[in-house]
């Protein structure tokens, strides 16, 4: 691995090129803060030297500070390693030296890289270059002056934007703005750079202190509404996280106070927020997703993915539709096959509407929505399946009818070809039971709505090959899904771990807690929607064919509710058809339904569980322990059984499949953060008191009573046998 290092070569013309190097993304490491520290000093005192450019090596600037030292501070708590770069380096030796500095940047120029070139009095870029401030995402804020310099650069609307959205913007889009001075082939870039730093020197070009600058803030007052608006805004879509409301502060004080103050205020903040449990669990969720890549006997046996240029989508509806959207999109040919015509028409229709939302959202160009249309094919059998790569089956959750199509599609693909599933229950094993080609078969679980949703949960059995299983993953990372390899079991990792949040809920419902306060809570906590409100949205069906999965697996702690039943049988289906729990009302959010509350009535007098007949008295936050701890409990069986490779892989799937809020770091994370032994203890007491649905798994209790933080790895002597 090469080390980071900073280099400076001072040319004929009297520039300097200072030029760092961190593979791959020249990542702002200590050491080479250390390294800008020492040349930009050097070149200011030097006599041969009248201006400087600084640079980043390998086609890249930077893509900002490196997130390893947040890691160490978590670890250690020691808020003495985070560098004192904003005032001491870039403030001090950069913006305020006595020499010009220009920032040639291309390729990325993201955090703490955009911020080194914000110091610079002038900033060249190449095309296309990718610009932004995204320490949000982490927990935190722009660390080393982009709080105060952005806006002053560009106005404070836009900046903010940037900012508390984590939005990059191009270079061509940053000149518009002011951000950018001039957009130059990359060929051109040093070149034009030097003559721009040597044109400052000679006073032939403006020598501009980004701090100093106040002619694009506004007036006070406009500075007030703006900030008071996106403090509303923030207080709605980032709920839970302080560094938006941090960032806001900082930004004003800068604006009311002077530059100066704004960024003494950002560095105090900014180490304040780097403690915070929200930077400890987004930082996690960080690192977590980035392990996923590193699969043990796959991803370190020298194997190279095979080319997966067609693939079979079975089923045509929203799961099958969803699937053939991805992979449209990002240039696979798709053959879609439905049993009818009717089917089939309805399929490509759904495809169809899925692409042209993403261009009316402007996420996507019309040319490329054009484009991915014409890689779909629609078919009623399995003739053109002879030179397919990949076939997805994702029919209904119905047994016989999955073994019936692997049978098919063994018969009609050729032998390369990899047969997954989208099955979210069913174990594998039994959908490929009476096939010959047991290596070629792999779970392909991706979440609703398939061409949204960011997790695919590749499912391997004992006999799935490494090579399919690599292909997968390729695949996934190619239509940008973050691919989870899991072990084969009864839902699999992310839907076993979960199953019991629907059924803990039921079952306080049928305690007598009311259904509208547990959605209320629940989301206050951090998911999109209540399990309730879930519910209403998948459909009912899903809930039945789930829960009887699950009660056959795992019967000693299912909660079988008749709740949802009774639903059906009063003409409900949720969202489909408008009625469930909330009403559903076009271009309304949904309202909660009284006309249901005789429906839970019955279902609590059938259940008849209440101690003494009476709803029990519980707090809000019992509640939301009541229903996500038994989660943290299914969690630990997860781990306990081997299903996933680590901790931070059933972490990074829990945040992308099921929406688990990203700041509080995962199930697993979020557990420890609250401790086993407390999650331990509250468990074992409703187990008591309502039942074995809480009883504590094994491996919660062995961790809880030896102090053992649930992320650890597991212990060799586990009696469990691992499913990967």
């Amino acid at each position: 691995m090469k080390q980071a290092r900073v280099t400076m070569e001072v040319g004929s013309d009297g520039v300097a090129i200072i030029t760092f190097s961190n593979p791959p993304v020249n990542a702002l490491a200590l050491t080479v803060f250390d390294g800008l520290k020492e040349k930009f000093s050097e070149a200011m005192r030097r006599d041969d030297v009248k201006a400087i450019v600084v640079t980043g090596n390998g086609g890249r600037f930077s893509g900002g500070f490196d997130i390893n030292v947040f890691e160490m501070v978590h670890k250690t708590g020691d808020i003495s390693i985070l560098p004192d770069a904003s005032v001491d380096i870039f403030t001090n030796v950069v913006e305020d030296g006595k020499k010009p500095t220009v920032a040639a940047i291309e390729g990325l120029a993201l955090g703490g890289g955009l911020e080194l070139a914000l110091v610079c009095h002038a900033r060249i870029a190449a095309p296309r270059t990718q610009l932004g401030l995204p320490e949000l995402t982490l927990g935190v804020l722009p660390g080393s002056g982009g709080t105060q310099r952005l806006p002053r650069l560009i106005g404070l609307p836009k900046a903010l934007e940037i900012m508390l959205l984590s939005k990059s913007i191009t270079s061509e889009e940053g000149k518009k703005l002011g951000l950018v001075d001039a957009v130059v082939p990359s060929d051109e870039l040093l070149k034009v750079s030097r003559q721009w730093a040597l044109d400052i020197a000679g006073r032939r070009k403006p020598w501009v202190r980004s701090l100093h600058r106040t002619d694009k803030l506004g007036s006070l007052p406009e500075v007030h509404d703006i900030i008071n608006t996106a403090r509303q805004q923030a207080k709605q879509t980032a709920k839970n996280m302080p560094q938006h409301q941090a960032c806001l502060d900082v930004i004003e004080e800068g604006i009311i106070h002077g530059g100066y103050h704004g960024l003494l205020k950002e560095s105090k903040v900014f180490k304040e927020l780097v403690s915070t449990d929200t930077s400890k669990g987004l930082v996690h969720a960080f690192f977590a997703q980035r392990a996923t890549t590193k699969v043990p006997n796959i991803s370190d046996i020298g194997l190279k993915p095979r080319s997966i240029k067609k693939v079979a989508v079975i089923g045509g509806g929203l799961m099958g539709s969803g699937i053939a959207t991805a992979l449209i999109l990002s240039d696979i040919y798709v053959i879609l096959k439905e049993v009818n015509s009717e089917y089939l028409l309805k399929g490509i229709k759904a495809i169809e509407a899925n692409v042209r939302g993403l261009v009316s959202k402007r996420k996507l160009a019309q040319d490329k929505a054009e484009k991915a249309l014409l890689m779909l094919k629609g078919v009623l059998d399995y003739a053109e399946f002879s030179d397919v790569d990949m076939v997805i089956e994702a029919v209904i959750e119905n047994i016989s009818l999955k073994q019936q199509i692997f049978g098919d599609i063994e018969k009609a693909c050729p032998p390369h070809c990899i047969l997954a599933s989208n099955t979210s229950t069913i174990d594998l094993n039994i959908v490929g039971a009476k096939t010959k080609s047991q290596d070629r078969i792999v779970g392909a679980h991706f979440f609703s709505p398939a061409h949204v949703m960011p997790l695919l949960e590749i499912i391997r059995t004992e006999k799935t090959s490494p090579q399919v299983i690599l292909d997968l993953m390729t695949v996934g990372k190619t239509i940008k899904k973050v691919p989870v390899v899991v072990g084969n079991c009864t839902g699999f990792a992310v839907n076993r771990t979960f199953f019991p949040y629907s059924q803990s809920a039921h079952l306080l419902v049928n305690l007598g807690v009311d259904v509208f306060r547990i959605d209320q809570l629940i989301s206050n906590f951090g998911l999109p929607m209540g399990p309730f409100q879930l519910q209403d949205l998948a459909g009912y069906g899903v809930a039945v064919a789930t829960t009887k999965e699950f009660s056959m697996s795992f019967p000693e702690r299912t909660f079988e509710s008749p709740l949802v039943k009774l639903l059906i049988k009063n003409g409900r289906n949720g969202k489909s058809n408008g009625k469930g729990y909330y009403i559903y009302e076009r271009g309304s959010k949904p309202k909660p339904d009284p006309s249901v509350l005789p429906i839970i009535e019955e279902s609590r007098r059938l259940t008849n569980i209440m101690p003494g007949g009476k709803p029990i008295s519980v707090t809000d936050e019992e509640i939301v322990e009541m229903i996500l701890f038994p989660v943290v409990n299914e969690a630990c069986r997860v781990l306990d059984d081997g299903v996933v490779v680590r901790a931070s892989d059933l972490d990074i799937a829990s945040v992308l499949g099921m929406s688990f809020p990203s700041y509080r770091g995962g199930i697993i994370f979020w557990a420890d953060t609250i401790g086993a032994n407390r999650v331990y203890r509250s468990l074992q007491k409703w187990s008591e008191l309502y039942g074995n649905f809480f009883r504590p798994s094994r491996f919660l209790e062995e961790r809880a009573t030896r102090g053992i933080p649930l992320s650890a790895p597991a212990s060799t002597s586990s009696g469990a046998r691992p499913r990967l």
